[in-house]
């Protein structure tokens, strides 16, 4: 099979790259950077932005399958019209050039967060409809990707699905694991936020994966896929500040003893985020944002009924065995 990956330097493109070049496939791999080290026997390498249509016009020629994992993640409001142009501009470009090159399948990577109102969500499933307004550019703008990319399958002959994860981890991971990690070796990492009994749920990497070559293959064919979302996640609701913890128990660092509540933390995010704003400075994703903060404080896990269902999919690597294994690769 001939693959396109999107935002292929990036923690899920990475992996879903070495994994579709371990098992034969000609893949080529398209992001703003270049990943690291060599490329494997059978990828090459096409650096450029998702906002240029010319190179991600010549990076799909040719292609059987394109995986769109490419995404600007910010939570914050401030700068949301740059998100809004990778996020939204880039899939239209992927979504044209998929038609210009007679692409006939696309597996868009998106987030479970494209539902979030801010509310509690407890075990949701796809009839959940998008929100009516969004608390953070990337929920919004991965949304409106996501509608754009459903509503066009079958268009031009290029037939569409939307893979829905929540709090990727694993091994390579660049964002939250390192973030974790930062803050404790720092001992910054004292105090939690909220209550201890707001469950997540949490998708090892490789069973992403494995949901992405999945539906790409119900694409073709009879094409259950087809026009469809479906959420994968580990099926394993733990609450986020015990999931930390039990990172922390591995690593050797005490876990947060104390507890700051929702409304302090949530005055403080908006008050830096407002400051921030207009001092023209972007806020850190790696500091706790107004979204942050109703995340950690609501009930956010969902069903992967419908992927099992019609995709075949069960999550082969456990929430143990998942957080032993990114422990393991430091």
């Amino acid at each position: 099979m001939r693959a396109v990956v999107t935002g292929s330097s990036g923690f899920v493109g990475l992996h879903l790259t070495r994994t579709l070049a371990a098992r034969g496939d000609l893949v080529t791999a398209l992001d703003v950077v270049a990943p690291p080290g060599a490329p494997a026997e059978g990828v090459t390498l096409v650096t450029g932005d998702l906002r240029d249509r010319a190179v991600v016009e010549r990076a799909c020629e040719g292609a059987d399958v394109v995986f769109h994992a490419a995404s600007r993640v910010q939570t914050r409001g401030h700068g949301s019209e740059e998100v809004a142009a990778i996020n939204v501009g880039g899939t239209r470009n992927v979504l044209a050039a998929c038609r210009s090159a007679c692409v006939a399948r696309l597996v868009y990577v998106s987030s479970a967060s494209v539902v979030y109102d801010g509310k509690d969500i407890e075990g949701g499933d796809e009839s959940l409809p998008y929100p009516r307004s969004f608390h953070a550019p990337y929920a919004e703008t991965k949304a409106q990707a996501e509608r754009e990319v459903l509503e066009a399958s079958g268009q031009g002959g290029v037939h569409t699905c939307a893979i829905r994860p929540h709090v990727v981890f694993g091994p390579g991971d660049r964002r939250f694991f390192p973030a974790v990690v930062g803050r404790a070796k720092s001992g910054k990492l004292k105090a939690y936020v909220g209550s201890r009994d707001k469950l997540s749920d949490f998708t090892y990497v490789d069973n992403l994966v494995d949901a992405l070559l999945r539906a790409a293959e119900h694409l073709g064919g009879a094409g259950v896929a087809r026009g469809q979302a479906y959420f994968v996640t580990n099926g394993e609701p733990l609450a986020f500040w015990e999931f930390v913890g039990r990172l922390l128990d591995g690593l050797g660092y005490p876990r947060p003893r104390y507890r700051v509540p929702y409304a302090i933390a949530y005055g403080a995010a908006a008050v830096r985020e407002a400051l921030d704003a207009a001092r023209g400075i972007p806020t850190s994703e790696e500091s706790l944002t107004r979204f942050a903060i109703r995340y950690l404080t609501t009930h956010h896990y969902f069903s992967h009924g419908k992927a099992t269902r019609e995709l075949g999919y069960r999550p082969a690597i456990d929430l143990a065995e998942g957080i032993r294994r990114t422990i393991a690769a430091g």
